[in-house]
């Protein structure tokens, strides 16, 4: 069941902490052995931190530096994703990254030491074949190059300069914050506990092994505990004595455009090729890359900051994002801007994933730095902490009634017209559009309410049904989705927050403001 404000139950076979794509993930995976299992997330929604505010790639593993767990567990986890979704009503686009070499990929120290003819075999042979040689070696089918021309023919609106490619079939799109959704209804299904608003404070350990978790709500007795609690990991490792590994936050800021305007910009993920010497950060990069729902995307930067709250995004970071991608892309349209948003990475001093089960702590779990390929890996990475969980005692028999099935929710824009008028003739809230942008109507809105995982604030419901998605941003549906919380939730419309406690949407009543009663 999916709980907030009930009591927490007094013991559990196994403690996830943490809601987002990976502790869900792990959560589900383990509802196919035992139902059993609690997921405490400190925030008000699941999906709340890094899942909600990446790029929604399902990277292939090219980008990642080879040996490493990481690009082990993305190339696993990509092969993975089609099976890993079946059953959760949502699903994986399998669009494809282009990888476009330029002259910008030699050097200029190195490039006046060839000849043309060096210089373009480089460019347009040793490169795209050195991509595909070590792309292969990791396990990465379906890679080929592209010569020039059909670079054009597959995305017009590249760089003229561009003089080969190679284009990696594999890499795919899923929404984040929609698959960690259904992957905690899924768990819920097959007999999880959701808690959020439900931070841990610390662990009761004796005699070398993990007996409870502490929470701000009271404590939970279990033998078992997965810390998957992303920028937070140190710290709740830490708190255990299972620590060992530091958090460096860093912040990545992505642009989204209006799907009006640039849904057909590219048609598949697009970089430009860089040598690893090129690269000023540690990340891949970034680049254009489409949404699951037909936005575009450009981004996202990385940059180290202290605070692991930091998700302000400045017009600085902005301009810096359209300068870095105005060669690869030199016409975008700049104007067709909607939205900018960031989110914070988790990466350990050693840029790797931290998957393994404690050695000072019996019974304790970290899974820990996962940044980028994190979404990609998340299948690989929950079957290998069911692996390590199964060895430190939960059950390795598959349950008979485990249900495949999260039912998929009702999108109303993307039903035929005798659907629409089969459940408009139902219920007229059917056929109340509350979000002119993305065809959302108020019944979409009171079954996410009223779903397996509530949504009980704005965000929540945003993340579920699209609304203040579209061109406006909410424009017109921000004050009708608030006055259907607040009536669902038999609360005033002053208490309806954005994203949880701290948040309020509305100061006071206008009346009330005006007359100098406002709290």
């Amino acid at each position: 069941m999916s709980l907030q404000q009930a009591p927490l139950p007094s013991r559990a076979g196994l403690v996830i902490v943490g809601g987002g794509v990976i502790g869900c993930s792990i959560a589900r995976e383990a509802t196919r052995y035992t139902s059993d299992v609690v997921i405490l997330e400190k925030e008000s929604d699941v999906s709340c931190g890094t899942s909600k505010a990446n790029n929604a790639e399902v990277h292939s593993g090219i980008g990642e530096d080879a040996g490493t767990l990481k690009q082990e567990l993305n190339v696993r986890g990509n092969q993975m994703y089609d099976d890993f979704v079946r059953g959760l009503g949502v699903e994986v686009k399998r669009h494809g990254m282009l990888i476009v070499v330029t002259p910008r990929a030699i050097p200029e120290e190195h490039a006046g030491n060839m000849s043309e003819e060096e210089r373009r075999e480089i460019l347009t042979r040793k490169i795209p074949e050195g991509i595909i040689a070590y792309g292969e070696k990791a396990g990465i089918k379906g890679l080929r190059m592209l010569t020039r021309d059909e670079i054009f023919r597959m995305e017009p609106n590249v760089t003229r300069e561009a003089v080969a490619g190679v284009f990696d079939e594999t890499y795919g799109l899923i929404s984040p914050y929609k698959l960690t959704i259904a992957l905690a209804e899924h768990a819920v299904i097959n007999g999880a506990m959701v808690f959020t608003g439900t931070e841990v404070t610390g662990f009761r350990v004796e005699d070398g092994a993990v007996r409870a978790v502490i929470t701000d709500r009271g404590e939970i007795e279990t033998s078992l505990v997965v810390n998957a609690a992303g920028v937070f990991a140190d710290e709740v490792a830490n708190m255990a004595g299972a620590g060992g590994f530091v958090i460096h936050p860093r912040k990545g800021a992505t642009l989204l455009f209006d799907r009006q305007v640039t849904a057909e910009y590219v048609r598949s993920s697009v970089a430009e090729f860089k040598l690893p010497g090129q690269r000023t950060t540690q990340s891949k990069g970034g680049g254009a890359m489409p949404t699951d729902e037909g936005n575009l995307q450009l981004g996202p930067t990385a940059v180290e900051t202290g605070d692991k709250y930091d998700t302000s995004i400045s017009a600085g970071e902005i301009e810096e994002i359209f300068e870095r991608f105005h060669y690869l892309l030199p016409d975008f349209p700049r104007d067709a801007l909607i939205s900018a948003f960031s989110g914070i990475r988790a990466p350990t001093l050693e840029e790797d994933f931290v998957i393994g089960a404690s050695d000072a702590v019996r019974g304790f779990v970290n899974v820990a730095g996962i940044q980028s390929p994190g979404l990609a890996s998340a299948p690989a990475i929950a079957e290998m902490v069911i692996g390590i969980l199964h060895e430190l005692g939960m059950p390795g028999e598959a349950r008979p009634d485990f249900d495949p099935v999260r039912p998929k929710p009702a999108r109303f824009s993307q039903l035929s017209n005798a659907e629409r008028d089969r459940l408009v003739r139902e219920d007229p809230r059917w056929g109340h559009v509350i979000c002119r942008c993305e065809t959302v109507t108020e019944m979409e809105v009171v079954r996410a309410i009223h779903a397996i995982i509530p949504a009980t604030n704005m965000d929540a419901v945003k993340r579920r049904t699209r609304t203040g998605m579209g061109r406006c941003q909410g424009g017109f549906c921000h004050n009708r989705v608030a006055a259907i919380l607040a009536r669902e939730l038999g609360i005033p419309i002053t208490a309806v927050t954005k994203d949880g406690e701290g948040s309020p949407v509305f100061v006071a009543m206008a009346k009330d403001f005006l007359r100098g009663e406002s709290a």
